[in-house]
């Protein structure tokens, strides 16, 4: 009989696909002395009840590979321990039972295409005769993605066990972990009812239970378990075990073969949230009550397109919990709270589809201590301070659960849980007409609606009812002035004796600046990706202002954070809600701001890249000289108090020259044209100075040492295999992102990014030209491209210098 541990290199709580997962790849990477405990046994949390459909398609390209790789190790893993996982890829189909959904479902096949994906576009017929039972009078079309395909939850939950062990993990059942043990914030292991673990590290994989545990220790997981039910019947005559899963959002449900019979299962509108008040103690291996009468009305649905099911025999209706998040999508990564604690959780019932990939992710950020790609989109650090709240996090995640099979419309906007985070100018903008959007809880005004029109955007895939007032926006911008709320922008001070040597190491640009000197820098990582796309005000001597985007407050200050050298005496302090934030941008902004200030505002006293403190109405500005938008302008950093002062002197000084209130919509067509990058999207961990056209903000002509500079010397020195390019086409094609770039006939990249440019008139699009090669800017202005739009390949032009350029005489004068 084995003897019970007393330390290890890494301790995983849970026992589900993902804690098995996790504990297989770390073995695999010759993490011998990891110990994986589960409090009751493998599986019976909720793993153990999912349905098992394993789909690959998402629509950003690193989670798409996260889940591809999922299907690369199931083809191979039973063969790899001997247990059977249940795995067999049988494709899978996606329905399309109207105009907009077929618009929708060409758009994921050019998003397949893209990611370098197989996904055909298949005719009612053609559908049909991969899945005959269904009718097919009300479908347009379908698509049909070979790779995808089915497993065993349990099954391959073990089977990944078993190939732990084999590469010598520990993994012990009915161990209840009962306290993380910490030592002034460090973590120095976990306390068991069976006795206690040294470790340095926890990886915290423990499905439902996660949001509560992880509290215990200060860590912030939001996630809510929320019932979710699924049907299985009895044979039925003509289903067969090769017969592909199937999708039908317009009827909220989803289909595989079981046994000779289906399962099925969906999304409703209205989900029942579940243990409000907590778990019960003792659940395991539980399921809840069925709930007919709530499962009727995706009975209903089904039936007209499965008519099978009003005559075949129900062996069981399935009531698990299982756990969600407030944006659909699962969490990963280090706590930005607590060093060395690790989350797997919240998987939105496709657990088993990313359970492969997923463990292989965690296992090398905690090997390695950085993940193996970009993989914001599930981060831990994408939330924020609305998340700590459960009650605001379940109100949110009822309704990403209900649009689980609805369309996902461009710009689509959530509705819950509103407002949150109020700016001072909130009602003041709300009365002149603002159309308002939501970023990490703040209210931020998208558009203006002017002339009668109703501040309310309506979706399609066209473009939208928003569409000619961002373009007056726009138009103003680059005629007059305009004025944004940018009060969202989140905000930290840096200060103390070594806090320019600090930002010096993390900052890839050049710190060392006087005394009211703005700085434009990225922060790298040791590949030379970008980890923070941001702006520096120098205060003080021992001081800096450190501005950046709404929703990355919390990845940005841990990156930070973090990476302030040991023994360094510099304090890094969020200050986002003690400011608000008024951008005052167009030619005519010196004009209206040297209305409400006796401050110089001439350029030769006033010089782009340069910060001062000056005074409206009263109120001490911190004015930043700077642009996100290519005219010439300020942000205004005030204390959240004088915000309606500042912004009534400032609207009334602006009236004879044209200003008017301006959105993020107008924002995002602006930048677009001007050629500025947005990270998450253009630029992020996977993408290099270099690479995305950034490399004069990177100090390698000074002596000066800065975390990734290495990698960024091996560019400069050996070349880039990608590049980011500017692609324009015709107005009327409706570009949104992940839109695929062909050059010379060839794939050879997706689009970051799209939208239109209403100064130049054309639809714009980013994205990188890759190859397998080095290249240069004279390869990527060589090629004939065409960009791939909802499967219509269109002609395109390729930039590498911004589209618009009004002369830098107008920005700077």
């Amino acid at each position: 009989m084995s003897t019970f541990p007393t330390s290890a290199k890494a301790v995983i709580i849970g026992g589900g696909i993902v804690g098995c997962s996790t504990a297989y790849h770390l073995a695999k990477l010759g993490w011998s002395e990891v110990v994986l405990l589960e409090r009751k046994k493998l599986t019976s949390g909720t793993t153990f009840h999912a349905a098992g459909l394993v789909g690959q398609l998402r629509s950003n390209a690193n989670i798409t590979q996260l889940l591809g790789y999922s299907v690369d190790l199931y083809n191979t893993l039973e063969q790899e321990t001997g247990q059977a996982t249940g795995w067999k890829m049988n494709g899978g189909l996606r329905l399309a039972c109207n105009e907009e959904r077929w618009t929708e479902v060409k758009r994921q096949a050019t998003t397949a295409h893209s990611f370098g994906l197989e996904m055909q576009l298949l005719t009612p017929s053609e559908a049909k005769e991969l899945w005959p039972l269904m009718t097919t009078d009300d479908l347009v079309g379908a698509a049909y993605m070979p790779t995808d395909g089915q497993a065993n939850p349990s099954d391959i939950t073990l089977s990944l066990a078993k190939g732990a062990r084999k590469a010598g993990a520990t993994i012990i059942e009915d161990t209840k972990v009962t306290k993380i043990e910490l030592e002034d914030g460090v973590i120095k292991g976990v306390m068991t009812e069976k006795g206690f673990i040294a470790c340095e590290k926890v990886i915290l994989c423990g499905g439902q239970w996660t949001r509560d545990f992880a509290a215990s220790v200060g860590v912030n997981v939001p996630l809510v378990p929320m019932e979710h039910q699924y049907m299985v019947t009895e044979q039925i005559d003509g289903v067969t075990s090769d017969m592909p899963t199937l999708r039908d959002p317009d009827r909220l449900t989803y289909y595989k073969e079981e046994v000779g019979g289906l399962v099925m299962g969906g999304y409703e509108a209205n989900p029942i949230p579940w243990a409000v008040n907590g778990i019960p103690k003792g659940f395991h291996y539980t399921l809840l009550d069925s709930n007919f009468d709530h499962f009727e009305q995706l009975v209903e649905l089904a039936l007209g397109r499965v008519p099978a099911l009003e005559t075949a025999g129900i062996k069981q209706l399935v009531n698990g919990p299982e756990s969600f998040t407030p944006d659909g999508n699962f969490i990963l990564g280090e706590a930005p709270e607590l060093k060395n604690f690790f989350v797997g959780a919240g998987f939105n019932a496709y657990g088993i589809a990313a359970g492969g990939g997923a463990g292989m992710a965690l296992a090398e950020w905690v090997a390695k201590g950085e993940p193996p790609f970009d993989l914001w989109p599930v981060d831990i650090r994408r939330f924020g301070r609305p998340h700590f709240d459960t009650d605001w996090v379940r109100t949110r995640t009822v309704e990403a659960y209900g649009k689980h099979y609805t369309m996902a419309w461009p710009f689509e906007e959530h509705s819950s849980g509103r407002p949150c985070r109020k700016s001072p100018l909130y009602d003041k903008l709300l009365a002149k007409g603002a159309c308002f959007g939501e970023k990490l809880g703040w209210e931020r005004p998208n558009w203006f609606a002017t002339n009668g029109t109703e501040a309310k955007d309506i979706y399609s895939f066209g473009r939208q009812n928003w569409f000619e007032t961002v373009g007056e926006e726009h138009k103003a911008c680059r005629e007059a002035a305009v004025l944004f709320d940018q009060t969202s922008f989140a905000k930290f001070t840096l200060k103390g004796p070594d806090a320019e040597a600090a930002l010096s190491w993390i900052a890839a640009n050049d710190v060392a600046k006087p005394v009211g000197s703005l700085i434009y820098t990225q922060m790298l990582n040791d590949r030379g990706g970008i980890e923070c796309d941001l702006t520096c005000m120098r205060v003080a001597q021992d001081e800096y202002y450190i501005v950046t985007g709404t929703g990355f407050a919390t990845h940005d200050f841990d990156w930070i954070a973090r990476n302030i050298p040991a023994g360094m005496n510099a304090q890094l302090v969020d200050v986002t809600s003690a400011y608000a934030v008024l951008s005052l941008m167009g030619p005519r902004a010196r004009d209206i701001l040297e209305k409400v200030t006796r401050d110089d505002l001439s350029n030769d006293s006033f010089r782009f890249g340069t910060a001062r403190t000056i005074g409206i109405a009263g109120c001490p500005v911190r004015a930043l000289r700077v642009t996100y938008v290519g005219e010439l302008g300020w942000e205004l950093h005030l204390p959240v108090e004088y915000a309606t002062t500042v912004y009534d002197a400032l609207s009334e000084a602006g009236r004879e020259f044209g200003l008017r209130d301006a959105g993020y919509r107008a924002i995002e067509s602006l930048r677009l044209e001007k050629g500025y990058r947005a990270w998450g999207s253009d630029i992020g961990a996977d993408h290099t100075p270099a690479e995305a056209g950034l490399a004069w903000a990177v100090k390698l002509k000074k002596n000066i040492d800065f975390k990734g500079r290495e990698a960024a010397e091996a560019q400069r020195d050996n070349g880039v295999k990608k590049i980011l390019a500017c692609f324009t086409a015709d107005p009327d094609v409706v570009l949104s992102g992940r839109e695929t770039i062909y050059r010379n006939g060839e794939r050879v990249g997706w689009l970051t990014s799209g939208g239109f440019g209403y100064t130049v008139n054309q639809s714009i699009g980013y994205g990188y030209v890759r190859s397998d090669e080095p290249i240069d800017r004279a390869h990527v202005l060589s090629g004939e491209y065409e960009l791939e739009v909802a499967t219509e390949r269109v002609p395109c032009a390729v930039h590498l210098a911004p589209l618009y350029d009004p002369g830098m005489e107008r920005v700077k004068c």
